[in-house]
């Protein structure tokens, strides 16, 4: 049993002593499943409680087939690929066959720590064309669009976005309208909560009477927005509560949001795990069409295209909260940090990394 305060030791003893029979909650929120995992805390909770991984890393429910659409385009020689981290491992549909493999077979691909990193690379590199690859939630997506309108601005031609931004209120609302959706309550993700506000998460309680606690990432603030979450349930009184205050507002951050607005329009995307879903991406608008890859190099992807090799992983099942990672048969077996088979294995903030690295069965 992982050490314990006070503060800790006060909150679960009031969540045993909360009327409840059995409950599911998730998380939406990788660096929640990270501090979760680390803190140990599912093993405090009382075995009644289970805490699930929803779709919150954004590498983990980008498709296996715009991957491969990515990896083609790495190979042409004109082309420099910059990426955050966590991308370069993820496998197409071929298992094993990343940014990283192609790298290796002479593809230039560079990780880069923002958006405005890949586009002085395009400054720089005027002879190249760079594209940056944009992955993430409401989160991340403001900063590619401020490097876009920055390069449209500045008349950079030689920048350009794979959009693969995605946000989160379309996917809870498919995630609660399919047929076997079985959680009763929401630990919505405090960085997108940033950008949304407490007002972005409101359509949970008054829609699906849903219970929803916008939280922190120390283990005690979980902690405290899991007991509120009991209480809600307990009490059958859905509401939202921001357990986030320092860094959350009603309304979230106006200026991100009209950024968003002045770069993109929401799209038609396909989520690992939870299929297509209308309006959850975000495509960049027409009038900034030389920034978008997608339209610079003509891609087409076969959305079609069956995941091949990585048949067998479940990570789309984990990451919907059907499963938990342990119940996955390549668990640990087949698929490892070392030789992932799915994202969920690849990401820092996967469902599956933090199972495996903090050892949570």
């Amino acid at each position: 049993m992982p050490s314990q305060t006070a503060e800790t030791a006060r909150i679960l003893a009031a969540i045993a002593a909360l009327p409840l029979g059995q409950v599911r909650i998730m998380e939406v929120c990788g660096t929640h499943t990270m501090s979760i995992a680390k803190a140990g805390i599912k093993s405090m909770l009382p075995e009644n409680v289970k805490l699930l991984s929803g779709p919150g890393c954004p590498v983990c429910v980008t498709p296996a087939r715009e991957i491969d659409a990515v990896l083609e385009l790495a190979m042409r020689p004109d082309v420099i690929i910059t990426s955050y981290g966590d991308m370069l491992r993820v496998p197409g549909t071929v298992r094993g066959d990343s940014l990283q493999r192609r790298r290796a077979l002479g593809a230039d691909v560079r990780i880069v720590y923002s958006p405005m990193d890949a586009l002085e690379l395009a400054k720089e590199t005027p002879d190249k064309e760079i594209v940056f690859l944009g992955v993430g939630f409401e989160t991340t997506a403001p900063g590619t669009a401020a490097a876009i309108l920055t390069a449209a601005e500045e008349g950079v031609s030689n920048f350009s976005v794979f959009s693969m931004l995605k946000t989160v209120e379309p996917a809870l609302r498919a995630l609660m309208a399919s047929e076997d959706f079985a959680i009763d309550g929401f630990i919505c993700p405090g960085h997108v909560a940033t950008i949304i506000g407490e007002a972005g998460f409101e359509y949970l309680p008054e829609e699906y009477a849903m219970p929803a606690v916008i939280a922190g990432f120390e283990p005690e603030e979980i902690l405290r927005a899991v007991y509120r979450l009991l209480c809600q349930i307990a009490e059958k009184a859905p509401k939202v509560e921001n357990e986030y205050k320092r860094a959350v507002g009603k309304k979230g951050n106006v200026l991100a949001q009209k950024i968003l607005s002045e770069c993109f329009v929401p799209s038609a995307e396909l989520w690992r795990g939870l299929g297509g879903i209308d309006k959850s991406g975000l495509s960049i608008k027409e009038e900034l069409a030389a920034y978008d890859a997608r339209r610079k190099f003509g891609m087409v992807i076969d959305y079609e295209k069956s995941d091949g090799a990585q048949s067998g992983c479940r990570c789309g099942d984990v990451i919907s909260g059907r499963i938990s990672s342990s119940d996955c048969p390549l668990f640990g077996k087949v698929c490892t940090p070392e030789d992932p088979v799915g994202p969920c294995m690849v990401s820092s903030e996967g469902a599956c990394a933090a199972a495996y690295k903090y050892q949570v069965i």
